[in-house]
């Protein structure tokens, strides 16, 4: 595998940052992940879109602009030479003092990491995963909005490391009201009776890129699809489960809390997803 690391415009092998930069210290920065189809990045304007909003949200100035990321990001995808790569795009607030203060920053970092692909084993797609009902609950919009994609990721984690204990590959979460809101990486869609059912982003969910596709796609091909609130044993009623994301894509879920989601294997309506964002994809 051949990873490149570009820094403020600089390309490395490997990459030293300081400890004092407030993304270390405090997850004080924003990210955006992009993969590569036939080494393109996929969907880049929609990706730095949501990159400069969420450092909009967080009163962090960005010094360049959008055409500045994309000459990089091909310079470093060109460097590493890979077939396809997984990018990682973060902007730190920068070195400052131990304090939270961020006035304290005075230069923004910026890191693109571009390494092989690493996609999830073909069985997850043929079988599906198994996903968990988990107790930590999704950050509040009163307080991190999900919406805003920062490195602050810790009840995410949490809650991965409790559907690990469970013996689940993801875990789906709830919000403080207990309404269904997204997984760990990923956004989430059930469906009942053929339709599809999706939490709205008054919930707290990330605008997820892809999630916004799979929608489009869905009511292209003649599905209903509701975005709404719902309690969490909503799921256990569901015929199909699916996550969508920029590395997972429409991923089948096969089993919830140890239980099989309908037949126990993709439904339906998760294959002709599946099949329709591949064809988008590949063009």
């Amino acid at each position: 595998m051949t990873t490149k690391i570009n820094f403020n415009g600089q390309i490395h092998d490997e990459l030293n940052i300081s400890v004092l930069d407030h993304g270390f210290l405090f997850g004080d920065s924003v990210y955006e992940v992009v993969c590569t189809i036939k080494n393109q990045p996929c969907f880049l304007d929609k990706h730095l879109c949501r990159l400069f909003a969420s450092a909009s949200a967080i009163s962090l100035d960005i010094p360049h602009d959008k055409q500045w990321f994309q000459e990089q990001l091909n310079t470093t995808l060109s460097a590493a030479g890979n077939l396809e790569s997984y990018i990682r795009i973060i902007v730190t607030r920068g070195i400052g003092e131990v304090n939270i203060d961020p006035s304290t920053c005075h230069r923004p970092n910026i890191i693109i990491i571009v390494m092989e692909t690493s996609e999830y084993p073909e069985s997850c797609y043929e079988k599906g995963i198994h996903v968990a009902l988990v107790s930590i609950k999704r950050n509040s919009r009163d307080a991190l909005n999900p919406n805003v994609k920062t490195g602050n990721y810790l009840n995410n984690v949490l809650a991965k490391v409790e559907s690990n204990k469970l013996g689940a590959q993801d875990a789906i979460m709830v919000n403080s009201l207990g309404h269904l809101t997204e997984g760990t990486t990923s956004n989430l869609f059930f469906v009942r009776d053929g339709h599809i059912f999706t939490p709205s982003l008054d919930c707290g969910i990330l605008s997820g890129i892809t999630r916004e596709i799979v929608i489009q796609l869905s009511k292209e091909n003649g599905f209903r699809v509701e975005e709404g609130k719902w309690p969490g044993e909503e799921l256990s009623e569901a015929d199909e489960i699916f996550l969508t994301g920029t590395i997972k894509k429409v991923m089948p879920v096969s089993h919830l809390d140890g239980r099989p989601v309908g037949s126990g294997k993709p439904g339906p309506v998760t294959l002709k997803l599946m099949r329709l964002y591949e064809f988008l994809l590949k063009g």
